[in-house]
């Protein structure tokens, strides 16, 4: 899942991306709402968390630009407003969700996957390909009935996998929708993160490698 936080003051907004990381999330972060467009522009997100009250663009215009965008990004609108009035405006600017600061991270997190999932084809709650379980939403991958030891890169990438029901994905989509902005694109991250994951999930191997296609469950 690949998430945008904008976020002006740049202690929350790290925070937020370090929570966010940690759940398996791909998170870009920027501080004002020039930014935001700019990014949103050329990157294709399922989520932007915007602050409402940015410096330079509101995030008011910001909201009502993405909005009116083609693009399916959800937009969770944050503001340190918690009046029924404000939600209100908030949500008929089209923004997706609403969240008053100050918010607990547990319910930030559940609603940015709500948020996700509401922008991708729909998909059950829990992912199976034969005797592999993955559920996104309590974070544990099992084969077998046995729970695997992945890292968060490693899961995010068996869950776009699995997600992707037999389609065969490219290394370069998996690096923009499972990393973030740092990741180098001439680097063999995926690969290596691919190469990781196979014996994890023990036999018979289940990720193919498509020839000149990427790979695929």
């Amino acid at each position: 899942m690949r998430v945008l936080v904008v976020e002006d003051h740049t202690e929350l907004a790290q925070s937020v991306a370090r929570v966010l990381r940690r759940e398996g999330m791909a998170v870009d972060v920027v501080h004002d709402g020039s930014d935001a467009l700019d990014r949103t522009a050329v990157i294709d997100y399922d989520v932007v968390v915007l602050d409402r009250d940015l410096p330079g663009v509101h995030g008011d215009e910001v909201c009502g630009e993405l909005a009116g965008r083609p693009a399916h990004s959800r937009v969770l609108m944050l503001t340190a407003s918690g009046t029924v009035a404000d939600r209100v405006e908030g949500l008929s600017l089209g923004a997706d969700d609403y969240l008053p600061k100050p918010f607990a991270y547990a319910e930030l997190v559940a609603r940015i996957r709500a948020l996700a999932r509401r922008s991708q084809p729909a998909l059950p709650p829990v992912l199976v390909h034969g005797d592999l379980r993955l559920d996104p939403a309590q974070r544990i991958a099992t084969r077998a009935g046995e729970r695997l030891a992945l890292t968060p890169k490693e899961f995010a990438v068996l869950e776009y996998l699995l997600a992707a029901q037999g389609r065969a994905v490219s290394a370069e989509e998996l690096l923009e929708r499972v990393w973030d902005e740092a990741a180098d694109p001439f680097t063999t991250t995926v690969k290596a993160t691919i190469n990781r994951l196979r014996p994890k999930l023990g036999d018979p191997p289940l990720i193919e490698t498509v020839p000149r296609g990427g790979y695929r469950i």
